[in-house]
């Protein structure tokens, strides 16, 4: 409801409206809100109001967030929209993407682009990465399944949670190439010896760990939408929350504790899981220039600048901040990843023009998964990249390595 009523007031501001008579707008402003309006709709208002009845339909991202809103039970849709505490990072994580604009360039010939990227000798169709995201068939019966059958059709990145609703091995012969897989640090080494061992073994060449869940969270709108969720939640989880012990990649372990990260582990972590394994070592949750300089002192192949869709700690702060004293610090010797808010591909372009080498999406996907499963993801990621190739366009860069800070400005 919020984008609509934004987009009717960006119409109702616009000079487009010069001379066509605006009061439409504003009526469609008033009838627009939450539990009120007149019974009288205006076409416009109807025209936003109208929910995709397909993945074709939708236009944007936030049209597969209204269609998930409504299919995905509250629990869970509670539990993926949750941020924490007063979830001020989850917004700051957004916001931030505000504060940078276009720089418009013309005259370039752009009749040919290309937005395609390496990442650790594997070339993709673009720079979006559809993050780790845990226990996706909560979103839709095929889970990560349908994300991994988007993945190879759109030759798109999918990085493995975890705590994933289906094998690794499944998931990787639905994505018909090796996926990224993510990793919690669980309370023994041994523990996530055998997980990235079995990860490596499928075929996955990147191990991304993450860092930002060892203090523990308070995730509030989890909770209350938890609350009006009248299914018996005990048939899925436990009576504490999901219970990650019956999730298939701990089907050989026997955790201790439902809780599946530590807060023991130092940066010799690197080190001991460099003697463990041969993929690739990326950090995930770094967010301060002091942390990336570590990273790099103890030997990670790239860093993942997340605060977990700011579902970790509240900081107040988004990514896109975080990244810019990141990258001043690792001056191009490994890559840099960054996650949490973006929702347009101008945002992606606003991310690698602050010196993002790819950029990660997470409940975008998400709402598409639970929309329209495959069919919703396929358009999430069609979208997106479509939306930065007329950025890209925009500012005259033909390839990714064309963007750079000249691209854009910081809002006054």
């Amino acid at each position: 409801m919020t984008h609509r009523r934004e987009f009717l007031k960006y119409l109702a501001g616009s000079p487009l409206m010069a001379g066509l008579g605006a009061g439409w707008v504003s009526d469609a402003l008033a009838q627009n809100s939450i539990g009120g309006g007149s019974s009288t709709q205006t076409a416009t208002e109807l025209a936003l109001s109208r929910l995709p009845s397909n993945a074709s339909e939708a236009l944007d991202v936030f049209d597969m967030r209204a269609v998930a809103s409504k299919t995905i039970p509250p629990a869970h849709w509670g539990y993926m929209m949750s941020g924490v505490d007063g979830e001020e990072t989850l917004r700051a994580n957004e916001e931030a993407y505000k504060q940078y604009q276009l720089r418009a360039r013309r005259f370039v010939d752009v009749s040919k682009m290309d937005h395609s990227v390496e990442l650790f000798g594997t070339k993709y169709s673009s720079p979006i990465i559809l993050s780790a995201v845990g226990g996706q068939k909560a979103y839709h019966p095929d889970g990560e399944l349908a994300v991994a059958r988007a993945c190879k059709a759109r030759n798109q990145v999918q990085m493995l949670s975890t705590t994933t609703s289906n094998t690794v091995e499944d998931v990787t012969e639905a994505r018909g190439a090796p996926v990224w897989f993510q990793l919690y640090t669980t309370n023994h080494f041994e523990f996530a010896t055998k997980l990235v061992q079995r990860a490596e073994h499928a075929g996955s060449q990147v191990v991304c760990v993450t860092l930002d869940r060892a203090a523990g969270r308070n995730m509030e709108t989890a909770t209350r939408f938890l609350r009006i969720d009248n299914r018996t939640c005990t048939n899925c989880h436990t009576a504490t929350g999901s219970d990650r012990r019956g999730r298939p990649m701990f089907s050989d372990i026997e955790l201790d504790s439902n809780d599946v990260t530590s807060p023991q582990y130092t940066w010799d972590y690197i080190k001991q899981l460099r003697g463990v394994t041969k993929m690739k070592i990326v950090i995930k949750g770094l967010e301060s220039r002091e942390d990336a300089a570590l990273a790099i002192k103890y030997g990670a192949d790239g860093i993942i600048v997340s605060n977990h869709g700011g579902r970790a700690q509240e900081t107040g702060r988004g990514t896109l901040e975080d990244l810019v004293e990141v990258v001043a610090e690792v001056k191009g010797r490994i890559p840099v990843i960054v996650d949490g808010g973006v929702r347009r591909g101008a945002d992606v372009l606003k991310a690698l023009a602050l010196g993002a080498t790819a950029v990660g999406i997470g409940r975008p996907y998400i709402w598409g998964l639970g929309a329209f499963g495959q069919e919703g993801v396929e358009r999430v990621v069609e979208m997106m990249n479509a939306e930065l190739r007329l950025a890209m366009g925009g500012v005259g860069a033909r390839t990714i390595k064309e963007i750079s800070p000249n691209n854009i400005v910081r809002r006054a």
